[in-house]
């Protein structure tokens, strides 16, 4: 069934009431006719907010919502050493005026910090403490920072036969001049989820496909260049990529990537005769999370539930997102995040041109591997209406109420504010079918409450991404360490309108970026996490979910370090001391402590939380069998 018949079906009367003191909408100029208007020239703008935005548009514009929303931060944007005949006079056709220089002011101050600071320092100081490469390490990426290249030979693709569509500058010349052929190419089938026909996109591989996600912007070199110090290279260190966009399921259909992996970590186990450790990242630990189902399940790799204990010593979760991210919702809703929500006018013009709001939720929802990261607990973890564990003292708005709708006249928005388990019924009952059964035959967001339910989810591949309906292997020598950033406003509730021309769009709903009162900002309200993933996604599990019996019943043991964000002021990537969900990687603690895991020296880490996720832990409503049970007991008497 069409979208718009659901959309039909969905929306409630329109309420006659409104807001008398709502703001005027971004697209409502608020100059009436006879006005006088006054226009002033400043001819030296300071490098505040205002630039940033069009720096955030820059990436938007070419990346689409994909890249402006995860990786929205600098890049060097003057050499463009692989664009080929596409000249700057060409660019500048379809870019702003004035943004070649803020990029060149921008990219000056990111060369000035990276001059003045050594990347193996934290490498070379732990050598001559005596540290050195012990473990074997397969590292496996984040969700987007692996690059795409293109294998197809179809007429279609020839032009990019071995250049990367995803993850260079080839892909910024695709994107602005040929954008529709490089649509064609990233969008994966939206029956099968697989490749188009006539289309070959595959992840490219080796260090090469992680350690930069486009010249001068890097993800993993800063970990590689530290490794590398102590005495690591492609012997005794490798980068697991795989293709994000495809579900998990697909990833071993089309690439036989778990079998790989599993004969990476014998292999590595077997030269070197020490048990390796992985290093995941952001959507990196989840697909981390799934191998360990896979390979001991005899549906997958077969190697039974003593596998992990025989050939793993550690893992190092890095800003994991185990129980996804909330920002996946909106950019699969309606193409939308706080990078574009808080747009000003004109970067959004410039942002709608390139890639619409139709087009980036299209793009977003033909990779069924994004939706990977659709929020799991439901209102257990993210609360109701009235209610949710990280709620502060005073506020006005709980986070569990988490899409949010003002009641205006025509107006054909949902008649109440739903949680997340109620956007979660809203999203899939208001998409088309293809999208729909693309997510529910891939994964499962819900709660397991006994351990007879996570048992039995071991034979259930949906389940195996799902933290609170599996558990960690069986394997007691294993060691977990979560290390993530706090500190950085992360997005935790919306709230929507009807679009403004509700016949021009295929979106249902889009964000009221005219609403700025009180903690909401551009419709949005902010929380607590590390600017891409929700504390209570990074921490829950690590803090209390693992120490539930039925989630961890071999006691593997957890170690938790949270970092503060502490940028530097005028480091665009924020300097040694950032917890920014990227930049953490190049961070001097967490580099240090990664060095100290791969050593063999891991008991050395101790515990370091320093937010409220203990205190928020304990208010989610996940609890050990026998006290679900007193639960459900207590429920039902106050029933009755």
């Amino acid at each position: 069934m069409a979208s718009t018949l659901r959309r039909r079906a969905l929306v409630a009367e329109n309420s006659s009431e409104s807001s008398s003191s709502a703001p005027t909408p971004r697209d409502e100029s608020p100059v009436k006719p006879g006005d006088k208007v006054k226009i002033v020239h400043h001819n030296h703008p300071p490098k505040t907010r205002k630039r940033r935005n069009t720096f955030i548009f820059f990436l938007g514009s070419l990346f689409g919502l994909i890249a402006a929303g995860f990786l929205a931060k600098s890049n060097d944007l003057i050499e463009l050493p692989e664009i080929g005949e596409l000249s700057m006079d060409s660019l500048f056709d379809v870019l702003p005026a004035g943004l070649v220089t803020d990029m060149r002011d921008l990219i000056k101050g990111e060369r000035d910090f990276v001059d003045s600071y050594d990347s193996f320092s934290v490498g070379l100081k732990a050598r001559s403490e005596g540290l050195s490469a012990h473990h074997p390490v397969i590292m496996v990426p984040g969700v987007i920072s692996t690059g795409l290249e293109s294998w197809g030979t179809a007429n279609i693709s020839r032009p990019y036969f071995r250049k990367r569509l995803w993850g260079s500058w080839t892909m910024m010349k695709a994107l602005v001049m040929d954008k529709d052929i490089w649509k064609k190419h990233i969008m994966l089938d939206k029956k099968t989820g697989l490749d188009p026909p006539n289309i070959k996109l595959r992840a490219a591989q080796g260090f090469d496909a992680t350690d930069f996600f486009i010249t001068g912007y890097w993800i993993w070199s800063k970990i590689l260049e530290n490794l590398a110090s102590l005495g690591y290279d492609p012997t005794n260190s490798f980068t697991a990529a795989y293709d994000w966009r495809l579900s998990y399921q697909n990833l071993e259909l089309r690439d036989q990537y778990f079998t790989r992996l599993k004969s990476y970590v014998e292999l590595a186990h077997q030269f070197s005769g020490e048990k390796v450790v992985l290093a995941s990242h952001s959507m990196g630990s989840q697909v981390l999370f799934y191998f360990f189902h896979w390979v001991a399940s005899e549906q997958g790799g077969k190697g039974g539930n003593d596998w992990v204990d025989r050939h793993v010593d550690a893992w190092i979760n890095i800003s994991g997102c185990m129980l996804g991210a909330v920002k996946d919702i909106t950019a699969m809703l309606s193409g939308e995040m706080r990078d574009t929500a808080q747009l000003n006018s004109f970067a959004v013009y410039g942002l709608e041109k390139f890639l619409s709001k139709d087009e980036r939720a299209e793009i977003f929802r033909a990779m069924p591997g994004m939706s990977a990261m659709l929020p799991i607990g439901g209102d257990a973890v993210w609360g109701n209406l009235t209610w949710a564990p990280d709620d502060q003292p005073g506020q006005k708005h709980s986070f569990g109420s988490f899409l949010n709708f003002r009641r205006e006249a025509n107006w054909t928005t949902p008649d109440k504010n739903l949680t997340i388990a109620d956007s979660m019924r809203y999203l899939m009952d208001t998409t088309d079918d293809w999208y729909r059964d693309q997510v529910q035959r891939s994964y499962s967001q819900g709660v397991a409450h006994t351990t007879a339910e996570v048992e039995a989810n071991e034979y259930d591949p949906r389940k195996w991404i799902n933290p609170l309906e599996t558990r960690l292997p069986l394997a007691p020598n294993l060691k977990i360490y979560c290390f993530y950033g706090v500190g950085k406003p992360t997005e935790r509730a919306y709230y929507y309108r009807s679009p403004e021309f509700p016949v021009l769009t295929n979106v249902n709903v889009t964000i009221d970026t005219g609403l700025i009162v009180d903690e909401i900002d551009h419709g949005i309200i902010m929380g607590e996490g590390d600017g891409t993933v929700n504390l209570m996604s990074t921490g829950y599990m690590c803090s209390k979910g693992w120490h539930i019996k039925r989630y961890n019943p071999a006691r593997v043991k957890i170690t938790v370090v949270e970092m503060p964000h502490e940028p530097e002021r005028f480091n665009p990537r924020g300097g040694p001391n950032t917890a920014d969900h990227v930049d953490i990687l190049g961070r001097q603690t967490l580099n240090e402590l990664v060095l100290k895991v791969v050593a063999g020296k891991g008991h050395m880490i101790d515990n370091h939380v320093i937010s409220n996720i203990t205190k928020y832990a304990d208010k989610v409503k996940i609890y050990e069998e026998e006290e679900e049970v007193q639960e459900e007991k207590w429920r039902v008497e106050t029933d009755e």
